[in-house]
């Protein structure tokens, strides 16, 4: 996955609380585990006034002008200020994958469901939790400020842009697994050595339990 270190990138406000998986990417577009392919239907319902299906592309259907991600001044926004409990309801990891492939690389918001947070861990999306009136201000800037931009600076813990400055708290190995761009498998790779070594051991040791015969 990609590492993490600092970012830029303009800011567009989702402002909603509770929002589910099943919002971030329905269900009926669940139809693969490549971690491509789910960006175009993104808050499919919301972005779309035609009920989506995997026969459409995005240039098919017909786009719903109010929603916010539609909004001229907001194409590619990297960085989404929403409300509390992001990314409740089911564990689907596309959830994670349309939000990266869309282009975001960071979501601000009071608080995350947990499941989405450990997705968004082993795929490199940083998620910052700051206050409820830290984040209203944030929303409220990028509804009024022309292309507010946000810097997120993960070795320093910080977000700042337009007169804006916030610090972020984050679990210490979170940091690192993110700023090192590894999720479960590149941690295990690391050990591939030790783990050939062990298994060549084994083998020796109790060869019976290899013999294909």
């Amino acid at each position: 996955m990609q590492a993490f270190d600092t970012h830029t990138g303009l800011v567009v406000p989702l402002d909603r609380a509770n929002v589910d998986t099943d919002q971030i990417i329905p269900k009926q577009f669940l139809k693969s585990i490549r971690r491509t392919g789910f960006g175009d239907n993104l808050f499919d319902a919301w972005r779309f006034r035609d009920e989506g299906d995997m026969t459409k592309t995005a240039n098919e259907r017909e786009i719903n002008r109010d929603f916010v991600l539609n909004e001229p001044r907001y194409q590619g926004a990297s960085v989404l200020v929403t409300r509390t409990n992001f990314g409740c309801g089911s564990s689907r990891e596309h959830a994670v994958w349309a939000l990266l492939e869309y282009g975001f690389r960071c979501i601000i918001a009071p608080s995350f469901a947990d499941i989405f947070s450990g997705n968004s861990l082993q795929n490199g999306l940083l998620l910052v939790t700051l206050p409820d009136e830290v984040v209203g201000q944030l929303i409220e800037r990028a509804q009024t400020v022309p292309e507010f931009s946000l810097t997120v600076d993960l070795p320093k813990q910080t977000i700042a842009g337009d007169g804006f400055a916030a610090s972020f708290d984050i679990e210490p190995e979170r940091k690192r697994l993110l700023a090192e761009g590894l999720d479960e498998i590149a941690q295990t790779l690391r050990y591939a050595d030790a783990i050939r070594a062990f298994e060549e051991a084994h083998r020796h040791r109790m060869p019976w339990v290899f013999d294909e015969t």
